[in-house]
């Protein structure tokens, strides 16, 4: 299957900072048919690196991020259900973000563009929603950066929601994880070629991000992987070279991935949507977790992974607990696997049961925008 990019315009859109950000973009790609109810509509939201290509195979040959959940016969079954991806506010593949054209002056905003938060993305999500003639989805769903997307959505449009599936997520960082952000942002400022955000007609700030992805990639991962992936193995030689060159394979691999992340994505854009999730707390204004759900309509269910130590599923438990305390319809999972964070990526045999079995339970029981029990 072929993708096609697709792309809605708005004439503003009002931000959490209280700034309006005019003449907004919003790239997206949609996957099967709405069917003639536009009850089997599910939002997929991306995790922080990720983009509108979820699924199929674009122009250049390339998968969709998470390729093998969505398609016909997959745990978002593109026979059943009607799938759309759009790319985060802020970001750089082809939504409205700092490399993006400032009207104002023409020019790339840089870090003239507002601060942005978890609660703007779901608001122009709802804008390209609503545009597209979606009372209310199906379900929304999303790992890491995207299940605190899928979550926001169930507690600021509960009639808009009828199933919410955060997959190794979380309601709001830790220290660890706002720590591990920053010091990916202090790499990228830290960088000759940063130049205060204004880099756009100069060299980019391509060590710093590079270095930056190598820090991220370490958190995807879990001891088990690594190990079991490079170990203490050399690259090409027999011997350590006592210089700082690549010896062990797993520097060789940091520095590739580090590398290949530099030629698709910015570095202001890492800046502002890690800094989005860090100020993501969904208690934020109520007195606890659970009051923050109280108004959430929606069926959950929550998925972790074992051996992930970024987000941890202790944190899942936090939502499912705050969940329950409210009597909400909610199924918790947590899988064994030995990926670590990139389990919900790449280790997605037991996801597409799960899902699969949850999403058909949904479909049966769709309740239209009004409350009543309908396909």
């Amino acid at each position: 299957m072929i993708t096609e990019t697709q792309y809605a315009h708005f004439p503003s859109l009002t931000l959490d900072v209280g700034e309006t950000l005019p003449n907004v973009q919003v790239a997206y790609e949609t996957y099967g048919t709405l069917n003639a109810a536009r009850s089997n509509a599910i939002l997929v939201l991306h995790a922080f690196s990720g983009d509108a290509h979820a699924a199929g195979i674009d122009h250049e040959g390339k998968p969709g991020w998470w390729a093998n959940m969505i398609g016909p016969g997959k745990a978002f079954d593109t026979q059943l259900y009607f799938v759309i991806c759009a790319n985060v506010l802020g970001g750089c593949r082809g939504t409205t973000g700092p490399s993006s054209l400032n009207p104002a002056t023409d020019k790339p905003y840089g870090l003239s563009f507002p601060g942005i938060t978890i609660g703007d993305m779901v608001r122009l999500q709802k804008m390209l929603i609503d545009k597209l003639g979606i009372a209310r989805l199906l379900a929304v769903t999303g790992g890491s950066m995207g299940g605190m997307q899928a979550l926001e959505w169930a507690a600021s449009y509960p009639e808009a929601v009828e199933a919410c599936i955060p997959i190794a997520s979380t309601a709001r960082h830790s220290a660890q994880q706002i720590a591990f952000n920053e010091t990916g942002r202090q790499a990228i400022m830290a960088d000759p070629d940063f130049n205060r955000g204004d880099y756009y007609d100069k060299t980019p700030p391509g060590r710093g991000l590079s270095v930056a992805r190598m820090i991220g990639h370490i958190t995807y991962m879990s001891d088990e992987s690594m190990r079991e992936k490079f170990g203490r193995r050399l690259r090409e030689r027999q011997e350590f070279s006592y210089d700082f060159g690549a010896d062990f394979e797993v520097e060789s691999y940091l520095r590739y991935r580090g590398t290949q992340f530099v030629g698709r994505f910015d570095a202001n854009s890492y800046l502002y949507i890690t800094k989005a999730m860090d100020y993501f707390d969904l208690s934020a204004g109520y007195p606890s977790l659970a009051a923050s759900l109280e108004r959430a309509q929606s069926r959950f269910l929550v998925v972790s992974f074992t051996s992930d130590w970024l987000y941890p599923s202790y944190q899942s438990q936090e939502i499912v607990n705050a969940l329950r305390s409210r009597n909400h319809d909610v199924a918790y999972c947590e899988l064994s696997s030995n990926y670590g964070h990139d389990a919900f990526l790449v280790d997605v045999g037991e996801q597409t049961g799960i899902v699969t079995g949850f999403l058909a339970r949904c479909a049966r029981e769709f309740r239209t925008p009004a409350g009543q029990v309908g396909r």
